[in-house]
């Protein structure tokens, strides 16, 4: 099997090639940090594909073809975040999130699939977020993103489904990784209370476990959904966000 992962070189993305690779697959590491992706993709015994995905000239059909080719199993993964009131949201930082997010999963997807088809297999897994079902405040990017990916998971699982081919979200809460790290400040910053305080107060009020998820935990989920005996799940959306969205 092989595997692609973007945003592979750290966070959810790094688990989930250690994860991928340690099923046996042959995982290519998808990053703009070069020497993280390089590291990494030499310690599973895979490959690196560094590339700034923002980048319009990276994501030609050519190039896209050429990074795809007899990929199995396409992990979307790379994500940023803004956090700002709408009436202060910087339409460059919508638009930023909008292409890493939604439109480069549909350009990776649409890339992976005819390979995928002409094999009669392929696992499409696509990181979502609580905030692909629920909203939070100072979000609008990001919560809309999400909110896309869910349809574009859904659409493909309809379309792929009698072609060997499935397609799911994951929908974990916060996650401990540098991208929540950073959000810690800017959540302070938005909400007008300490750092120390934003845990409790902010990120883990709605869940049930008050902790943050793990990305090994989620790289867990990865594995399965990307294994042979997952074959009839396909258009879910898996929550793993410590009770969030039961309320």
């Amino acid at each position: 099997m092989r595997a692609l992962v973007t945003g592979g070189a750290s966070g959810i993305g790094a688990a989930a090639v250690r994860a991928l690779a340690a099923r046996g697959a042959h995982v290519i590491v998808a990053d703009k940090d070069r020497a993280g992706a390089e590291a990494l993709a030499a310690a599973v015994g895979g490959s690196s594909w560094v590339v700034d995905l923002l980048d319009p000239a990276a994501l030609a059909d050519d190039r896209l073809s050429e990074a795809l080719a007899g990929v199995d199993i396409l992990v979307n993964n790379a994500g940023i975040q803004h956090i700002s009131p709408i009436q202060d949201f910087d339409p460059q930082d919508f638009r930023r999130i909008m292409s890493l997010m939604l439109e480069v999963p549909f350009l990776l997807i649409r890339a992976a699939l005819p390979s995928m088809y002409a094999r009669e297999f392929g696992r499409i897994i696509n990181i979502s977020s609580v905030h692909g079902l629920r909203a939070s405040p100072f979000k609008s990017a990001y919560v809309t993103a999400k909110h896309g990916l869910e349809g574009l998971s859904k659409v493909t699982a309809l379309e792929g489904g009698e072609r060997g081919v499935t397609s799911n979200c994951i929908n974990p809460g916060y996650v401990r990784t540098p991208l929540v790290e950073k959000q810690i400040a800017d959540q302070a910053r938005v909400h007008g209370i300490p750092e120390a305080e934003v845990l409790a107060r902010i990120m883990l009020t709605e869940s049930a476990i008050k902790r943050l998820v793990e990305p090994e935990e989620v790289a867990a989920l990865v594995a399965w959904l990307a294994d042979a005996e997952s074959a009839m799940v396909t258009g879910a959306s898996y929550t793993m966000d410590g009770g969030w969205s039961a309320r």
